[in-house]
């Protein structure tokens, strides 16, 4: 049986390829196994917005904020999903909150996560 990393690793490639929908796959495999997994759950989102599956993308979006509520790029994310979906108001609220933990962040000091 693979581990979490070797499917989430495994769906990065097949999404690199275009091979989308064998790449959700992997995702939900490797969540089948950790469903806190943060790094599969970004990527599946990804991956389900570049199919233009937004109110998935949206739903696991969510999800990450949830897993990594301090996560700036978890928040971008979301906004862009729904910016895509046309959801404005929703893609406002979404990105000030990155926005907000973005300043926070330089305020403190820390240094951008990469």
């Amino acid at each position: 049986m693979a581990d979490k990393e070797a499917l989430y690793d495994e769906g990065l490639d097949l999404a690199f390829e275009g091979r989308f929908e064998e790449a959700i796959g992997r995702y939900h495999e490797a969540l089948a196994i950790d469903p806190d997994y943060s790094d599969a759950v970004h990527a599946l989102a990804m991956v389900l917005a570049d199919c233009d599956r937004l109110d998935e993308a949206i739903e696991w979006g969510k999800r990450l904020c949830e897993l990594s509520p301090g996560d700036v790029l978890a928040h971008t994310s979301l906004s862009t999903f729904y910016q895509r979906k046309g959801l404005i108001p929703e893609a406002e609220a979404a990105g000030a909150k990155a926005r907000m933990l973005d300043w926070k962040r330089q305020l403190a000091g820390e240094p951008e996560e990469t």
